[in-house]
């Protein structure tokens, strides 16, 4: 850390440490608050307790028998949602009217009421009226326990009670109420007034609802934290314990009417499907019965067997006959006697006999031929046996073919026959298919809802909550609120904030200079030379001789500090005319000056002081034995100055001397005399130069008391004659602002010499934030003084 930024920590530390006592009483004052707050507040105790929340698995869960249904679609349980559920608003109420958290008992005290709660109450409270009107109501009612048998009721603290029996009727606006007393508890409170406080149970469900904390331990965990802050702690416990057991209640609840649900659903699909079932098992029968059918599969492999055998004992018999038929269009169509074909399959053996017979004479009668001619008795014999062949081959041939005719068209009917029964069986067996699928179906879910219903009762009778309880409520026994350490250190740290706030905002706002520190940050390279400090009504504004006070001092530094500029800035002049001057009246120049003429008298000088401010002179005040305004007046009319010298060329500086003892030491001063109607032009006369020239010579110092440079333009037309100008600032009145007025004359070349000194400075502020200032010749203040 640099130099510039201690020295700067160290001003804002000490800026801040002046008014320590204003920051040791607000800090007391709020320790104070703090204790009056710990001690008739109420303490608030916190419960807490963990649950586990339980996964539900498809085939445990209730649901699980309309899954396969796809009647409900359940997925894994989310924590988010099971805490929603947790701290639904119907929770929160049965909760409520379970512990009758609505009514509350109160034993009143001086400054603070004691709330009971548990099983020592003194009475019980029974209502006459319906829940939904006393759930729904508000009433505040008092009770004076005087005996055994009776009390004082009254719904108004201040209003005459009425006497009623225990176990009588009280009408109120809710209704009627009876109070039964307890009687072992009943002793402890007599004498002392009780108030019942009866509240809407949805408004005491919200405010439990809104002040129970529900939250997972950690964002991957089915951990659940449950916490309550109540001024009793055994009921925050309670709450958070009925809480816990009336949400599985109620989700076994759920799950049982679900399951029941399930199972009367299911029952109605049973006894609907059984109906079904009876139905498609008639129709199948009767569908049996109308086409003839035993066994579809036996009966079509019949048919097809049959069908084959049937074909191929037509395809034969068409063979046959083809044959036949060409053979019999052979023989027919022969001239002559030819080969005839043999063994062509003919299934008639009298046909091929005699086919190879007449082969044979065919043969025999082509041989005979070759050596003979038709003629011959052989040939004529065997043509004659040829042609009894052919005649009987032809007659066998006719035989053949009409039977086998028959045969064909025998065939080809059955064999249709086959054919239209071996058509009609796909749609016969898709028929039955049908009918068969509609039956397997209607029986597979008739045995499914049947095995389901037994699942359903299994879960009916098994239901389990949907959260284990890990931990149960449990309380610290130590009160969370409030907590006596943080309070005290809450009232320390806002004791001292609220003066470093006003403070602060006060030296924000605050534009005005304080002491020689505040003003050499503003004029920069000009020099302060001194602070003065703030001076009593009662104490004397001169310095006297030998003074040790802190005036006289602040003097004696500016004195030191000025003849040190003096001789820098003339060197080999005598340059000892000092202006005093100020941004506007009442900065206390005059004070300055006639002080700073003083305290030089004082070392033996010869000092003149001049009073230049002829428009508004105060330098009378200083030097007369009577301060009464109108005496001043006296004097001031009296006596000649500055004013009539410099009107009338006849009169010499001798006669407008005035020699003043101050200290056994004689000062001569020049008094401005009367107001001229023209003080400008005077004061640009060749005269004050005269003047000045001639008292330069004669005396050491000479101080001159001039008008406000901000007021009027006197000091600025004869600055020009002054070795050295005093700013006179006003601590707590010279604003920051005006001092830009004499720094921007310094900048123009209008102004020379400039200085500047702090006026009315208070003691804590002397100095560099009042640890470099005066301490001795001065009575110390007390410590209860805060400024």
């Amino acid at each position: 850390m640099n130099k510039t930024a201690e020295f700067n920590l160290k001003e804002l530390i000490n800026s801040y440490f002046k008014y320590w006592k204003w920051f040791v009483l607000s800090v007391l004052f709020l320790s104070l608050l703090a204790f009056i707050f710990l001690r008739y507040s109420i303490p608030k105790y916190s419960a807490t307790a963990k649950i586990q929340i339980l996964e539900e698995n498809g085939a445990s869960s209730e649901l699980s028998v309309l899954q396969d249904l796809d009647v409900f679609s359940a997925g894994k349980t989310k924590i988010e949602d099971e805490i929603e559920l947790l701290k639904s608003r119907s929770n929160y109420i049965q909760v409520v009217k379970k512990l009758r958290l609505n009514v509350r008992y109160f034993v009143l005290g001086n400054l603070r009421d004691d709330e009971l709660y548990g099983e020592d109450f003194p009475f019980t409270l029974n209502f006459i009226s319906p829940d939904s009107v006393v759930n729904k109501s508000r009433h505040i009612f008092y009770v004076d326990l005087d005996s055994d048998t009776s009390f004082q009721y009254g719904e108004d603290i201040d209003a005459p009670f009425k006497k009623y029996d225990y176990g009588a009727k009280i009408k109120t606006k809710i209704g009627d109420l009876i109070l039964v007393p307890n009687n072992q508890y009943l002793s402890e409170y007599k004498g002392k007034r009780l108030k019942v406080d009866i509240n809407p149970i949805p408004q005491i469900a919200a405010y439990y609802r809104e002040q129970t904390l529900v939250a997972p331990s950690d964002k991957m965990s089915n951990i659940v934290n449950l916490s309550l802050v109540d001024p009793i702690q055994e009921r925050a416990i309670d709450v958070i314990n009925e809480l816990i057991l009336t949400n599985n209640q109620n989700a076994v609840d759920d799950k049982k009417a679900i399951a029941d649900r399930t199972t009367k659903f299911i029952n109605d699909r049973i006894t609907e499907i059984y109906s079904n079932l009876s139905s498609v098992d008639q129709t199948a029968e009767s569908f049996k019965e109308s086409r003839g059918i035993a066994d579809l599969g036996s009966q079509s492999n019949v048919n097809f067997t049959q069908s084959a055998a049937s074909e191929r004992q037509l395809q034969d018999a068409s063979i046959q006959l083809n044959i036949a038929n060409s053979m019999k269009d052979l023989i027919s169509d022969q001239e002559g006697y030819d080969i005839i074909p043999t063994n062509v399959g003919l299934s008639d053996p009298g046909i091929a006999n005699a086919a190879q017979q007449y082969n044979t004479l065919v043969a025999q009668r082509n041989r005979l031929l070759e050596s003979s001619n038709e003629k011959n008795p052989v040939i004529v014999k065997l043509d004659q046996q040829l042609e009894t062949l052919k005649r009987g081959m032809q007659s066998s041939l006719n035989n053949v073919t009409n039977n086998l005719d028959l045969q064909v068209n025998s065939l080809s009917k059955q064999l249709s026959q086959i054919n239209s029964r071996i058509y009609a069986a796909p749609s016969n067996e898709r028929a039955l298919r049908d009918i068969s699928r509609q039956q397997q179906t209607t029986e597979s879910l008739y045995l499914y809802l049947l095995q389901k219903r037994e699942e359903s009762q299994i879960t009916f009778a098994s239901a389990a909550p949907k959260s284990k309880i890990v931990d149960s409520a449990y309380g610290s026994n130590l009160p969370v609120s409030p907590k006596p350490r943080i309070i005290y250190l809450a009232a320390i740290i806002i004791g001292l904030l609220i003066p470093f706030s006003i403070i602060y905002i006060k030296d924000l706002l605050d534009d005005k200079v304080h002491n020689k520190l505040d003003l050499e940050k503003l004029v920069g390279d000009v020099p302060v030379l001194a602070e003065i400090p703030k001076i009593g009504r009662k104490e004397v504004k001169l310095v006297q001789k030998d003074d040790r006070s802190v005036l006289a001092e602040s003097l004696r530094i500016l004195r030191t500090n000025i003849d040190y500029v003096l001789r820098t800035r003339k060197s080999g002049e005598k340059g000892n005319i000092i202006f005093v001057t100020s941004s506007v009246p009442g900065e206390g120049k005059t004070l300055v000056s006639s002080n700073l003429a003083t305290i030089f008298a004082n070392t033996n000088k010869k000092v003149l002081l001049i009073g230049a401010d002829i428009r508004n002179p105060k330098l009378y005040t200083f030097f007369s034995n009577d301060d009464s305004s109108s005496n001043v007046k006296l004097v001031r009319e009296a006596k000649i100055g500055l004013t009539e010298y410099l009107n009338n060329p006849d009169l010499n500086l001798k006669d407008i001397l005035v020699p003043t003892t101050v200290n056994a030491n004689t000062i001569d001063v020049i008094y401005s005399g009367k107001i001229p109607p023209n003080p400008s032009e005077l004061l640009m006369s060749d005269r004050i130069k005269t003047l000045f020239e001639s008292v330069s010579e004669v005396y050491d110092y000479v101080i001159v008391d001039t008008a406000p440079l901000m007021v009027v333009t006197d000091t600025l037309l004869i600055n020009q004659y002054a070795d050295q100008i005093l700013y006179i600032t006003k601590a707590e009145v010279t604003e920051k602002k005006a001092l830009e007025f004499p720094l921007k004359l310094i900048r123009e070349g209008k102004l020379k010499g400039l200085s500047f000194v702090v006026n009315n400075v208070k003691q804590a502020n002397l100095g560099y934030g009042g640890k470099y200032g005066y301490g001795y010749g001065k009575s110390v203040k007390k410590w209860w003084s805060f400024s």
